[in-house]
């Protein structure tokens, strides 16, 4: 029944190409046009592109070609020049960076440690993205191009936290002439600059030919919303889309399969979790919290779900993050142990509560699944399907019972992975929509930030995964692999372990 559907959608949209083109050439004597468009599915629509304004996955992956950051992260996640070409740290508590001379943004205007000094202050004082730069103490500008960073106290991932897309390079001109437009009118020095925005349909961008890299080859490039899985599968297949980013399980086959298409898949900084609401009554008690964990049989949702494309988390931050520590356990699949502690909680009989997602049909089978195993031990968990936009709002002011959410290390490093989601600083929309607090997980996620001794790091970071594991605020549940469909004459695309997808250095096959 699926293959009929898929074949019948197939044949509309063919039929609607052929009619919009006219039916093309009778000779067929004219030559083929050069195509410089690269069109990219992805499942939801940005919802801004100042990076000092939200956090999530489907803006930065935007905002990634636009902007450009002081380092980055390469596809090892080495830190690398960005737009400094070059850095010292003459003391713990010291960068100086020395800016590529002559960069352009995309208005005009040349980079200067100026800009740099503006868009770290402008950081600092985000309440969206401030903690992960929170240990900056003030920047100040040395001369035209040289900033000079100093922290509060040492900080050892200063470096991997300044790759981040939130830590993009501004043009005060820019930021102070749009006001509260900004985010909708961006000015990087990126390789592609700001064209359009469709809310809701489309994201146009141009080829920055005066970038300091060299100008793109592919001069424009389109970020489609396409919210639906299947229908990302299917513009590859109809060549309306060019790069289809997270193919759904179900749908790999079908591009493994096609001779026109590639499919490019590897291990990511992913980790997908269920979240507690912990200023709900029922979620304060830590044995509610165990009795769902033990609840969820993770390995069903791999399989039914993810079709095997992940594994089990037994933490917060996985293998491939600095910090991570292997032999903390995951709570076991136990039913009877569930129905114990829900017991020894006070509700023998369970409850009701809800679980927020967006309409992520990965995200909604999980919760579908979870529903029925929750029944198993007397929740009635009922789903709420929750638009992009609104779900982050909600969950930022703790609207939600619980919620399903995926968080990407994408600096590589667990301060990231851990003190956004779990620091008390970091309540609502700066990443701990559980609204947990410990004081002595702050004690050690402080100490780990402030530390530049990787061994000491990596012991404060391995204790602090075992706190969470036994407070459980959130249920871990994988850890993902990443794919990409796309166009067998595209070449030059490489999956990011962050996930913030470079365009740059893509082209078509001649």
């Amino acid at each position: 029944m699926f293959q009929k559907m898929r074949v019948l959608l197939l044949s509309l949209v063919a039929i609607m190409l052929l009619a919009a083109c006219g039916g093309g050439s009778k000779d067929g004597g004219e030559a083929a046009p050069v195509k410089d468009t690269l069109v990219v599915g992805q499942g939801a629509d940005a919802k801004s592109l100042d990076p000092h304004a939200t956090n999530d996955q489907p803006s930065s992956r935007v905002s990634a070609q636009i902007y450009d950051r002081l380092v980055e992260a390469d596809l090892d996640m080495n830190i690398v020049p960005g737009l400094a070409e070059s850095w010292e740290q003459p003391d713990d508590l010291t960068t100086i960076f020395k800016l590529r001379e002559g960069v352009k943004f995309h208005n005009g205007e040349e980079l200067k440690a100026s800009d740099v000094k503006f868009t770290i202050d402008r950081m600092v004082a985000s309440p969206t993205v401030h903690h992960i730069i929170q240990a900056v103490d003030s920047v100040e500008v040395v001369d035209d191009y040289t900033v000079k960073i100093s922290t509060k106290q040492p900080f050892g991932a200063l470096l991997n936290h300044l790759s981040h897309t939130a830590a993009s390079i501004l043009n005060e001109k820019a930021v102070t002439e749009m006001g509260d437009n900004y985010g909708q009118t961006p000015v990087g020095t990126g390789p592609y600059a700001f064209v359009k925005w469709d809310a809701g349909d489309k994201v146009v961008l141009k080829a920055n030919d005066d970038y300091f890299r060299g100008a793109p080859e592919i001069k424009n490039v389109i970020f489609r919303n396409i919210t639906e899985g299947t229908n990302r599968t299917i513009g590859l297949e109809t060549k309306e889309v060019d790069i289809a980013y997270d193919i759904e399980p179900i749908d790999k086959g079908a591009v493994i399969d096609n001779p026109d298409l590639t499919l490019t898949e590897e291990p990511s900084l992913s980790m997908a979790y269920i979240g507690f609401n912990m200023k709900k009554e029922e979620f304060k008690n830590a044995k509610v919290r165990e009795a769902i964990s033990h609840a969820i049989k993770v390995d069903d949702i791999i399989e039914a779900v993810l079709m095997g494309a992940g594994s089990p988390a037994n933490s917060p931050i996985g293998p491939k993050v600095f910090g991570h520590n292997p032999d903390v356990k995951a709570p076991a699949y136990d039913v009877e142990l569930a129905k114990q502690l829900l017991a020894e909680a006070g509700y023998p009989n369970g409850f009701k509560t809800s679980i927020w997602t967006n309409d992520n049909p990965v995200r909604v089978q999980i919760c579908q699944i979870v529903q029925a195993q929750l029944k198993e031990i007397g929740i009635d968990m009922s789903i709420e399907i929750v638009e992009w936009g609104a779900y982050l709002d909600g969950t930022s002011r703790g609207d939600h019972d619980m919620f399903i959410l995926g968080w990407v290390t994408v600096t590589g490093d667990a301060d990231y992975g851990l003190y956004a989601l779990f620091h008390s600083s970091t309540h609502g929309g700066a990443g701990n929509r559980s609204f947990y607090s410990n004081d002595k997980v702050d004690e050690l996620l402080d100490q780990a930030k402030s530390s530049t001794d990787p061994e000491a790091r990596r012991a404060l970071y391995g204790e602090i995964q075992v706190i969470l594991q036994e407070e459980l605020p959130v249920r871990t549940l994988y850890y993902q692999t990443h794919n990409a469909g796309m166009q067998n004459n595209v070449e030059g695309f490489h999956l990011h372990p962050a996930g913030h997808h470079k365009i740059y250095g893509v082209s078509f096959k001649k």
